[in-house]
C-alpha cells in the first residue's frame, strides 16, 4: 500500500511524505504507483525548478519526502492541489493508497 502523509502546521501545509508500493500490479505496469509519482515529481519539480522555493526533497525506491523551507499562497495552493489529486486516487483506489495528515513534529 502506498502511504502519502500531509504535514501541517497551523492548518498550512509544511510538505509530504509518500512511502511504499500499490501492489496493484508487477513494476513497470503499475498505474496506480505512476499516477502517484507522476503527481509527485510534478509537484516537487514545481517548487524546485519553477517556484525556485526552498524545500528538503529526497526520493529512493518507494520513498519521497518533500518539506518546504518557507511558504507563500502559491506554494499552499500547489500542496492543495496535490492532495486533491492524492484522495482522488486514494477514492478510486482505496487498497492501494492511504492519506495520513500530521503535524509539522513529524516532519
Amino acid at each position: 500500500m502506498i502511504k502519502v502523509r500531509f504535514y501541517l502546521s497551523d492548518g498550512r501545509y509544511k510538505g509530504f511524505e509518500i512511502t511504499g508500493h500499490s501492489g496493484s500490479a508487477e513494476k513497470g505496469r503499475d498505474i496506480v504507483c505512476a499516477a502517484v509519482s507522476s503527481a509527485a515529481y510534478m509537484t516537487a519539480n514545481t517548487v524546485s525548478e519553477i517556484y525556485k522555493a526552498p524545500a528538503e526533497i529526497s526520493d529512493d525506491d518507494g520513498h519521497m519526502k518533500l518539506l518546504l523551507q518557507e511558504d507563500s499562497d502559491e506554494l499552499q495552493n500547489l500542496l492543495k492541489g496535490f492532495e486533491l489529486h492524492i484522495r482522488e486516487l486514494s477514492g478510486q483506489f482505496p487498497k492501494n493508497i492511504k492519506v495520513i495528515y500530521g503535524g509539522s513534529k513529524n516532519a
